[in-house]
């Protein structure tokens, strides 16, 4: 099957799930909805755990893929620890499956496929992959942390220590996200709690890199 077609089966059981509990969820309603036959949706995932395991699987991807967005931004490191943290409460706003997996609460409607990796005789390599382990809460703060300090090292922030204290600072960040996701914050949100501690932190704080003549180039001369 073409990548399209998986999607859009993905798509369909998203919508799905979105208008019923999962366990009402019928596989033949989701291969209609993507316009394919009940057998070619049974191809691709095996069963209905596998299409679970795929759906979430695509949209622990699409988190991760936010992450990458917002480290990417073209501000200090504080700033993008403010925006990874605030991306992180957004998308588990915005998203059920995304808020279960970085709480590990699940409620009655969703599925809840095993974080172990199950056994699969797939020959859809991406299939292969959902049938392996998913990410638990902690494993998302390690994924999270880990990319932070590698974005931040790679574009000159500048820890007041060692390559630890960098480290430190961003699980910091990525736990107060995760404390926000599961009590949500005031006037202020996650941005001003992240902000805050980052800069009260002495001997810690994560210094902005020094722009480089291409990023001044980018960002265009003053007028």
């Amino acid at each position: 099957m073409m990548p399209a077609a998986r999607e859009s089966l993905l798509d369909a059981a998203y919508t799905a799930l979105a208008l019923r509990p999962w366990s009402a969820v019928r596989m033949v309603d989701v291969a209609a909805a993507a316009g394919v036959s009940r057998q070619t949706l049974y191809n691709e995932f095996g069963s209905k755990d596998g299409l679970a395991r795929a759906l979430v699987r695509r949209e622990a991807d699409g988190y991760l893929a936010g992450v990458e967005r917002a480290l990417a931004t073209p501000l200090d490191a504080r700033e993008r620890l403010t925006a990874t943290a605030e991306w992180t409460t957004r998308a588990a706003r915005e998203n059920a499956l995304v808020k279960a997996m970085l709480t590990g609460c699940w409620s009655e409607r969703l599925p809840a496929p095993s974080l172990a990796a199950v056994p699969s005789s797939s020959a859809v390599p991406a299939q292969r992959r959902a049938d392996g382990p998913l990410p638990s809460p902690g494993d998302f703060v390690t994924l999270v942390r880990d990319r932070a300090v590698a974005v931040l090292l790679g574009h000159g922030a500048r820890p007041r220590g060692d390559a630890a204290e960098l480290t430190w600072c961003c699980e910091l960040a990525v736990r107060l996200a995760l404390s926000c996701v599961a009590a949500p914050p005031g006037e202020g949100g996650v941005a001003q709690l992240v902000r805050g501690v980052l800069a009260r932190r002495p001997g810690e704080e994560v210094s902005a890199p020094t722009p480089t003549a291409e990023g001044r180039s980018r960002r265009g001369s003053p007028g």
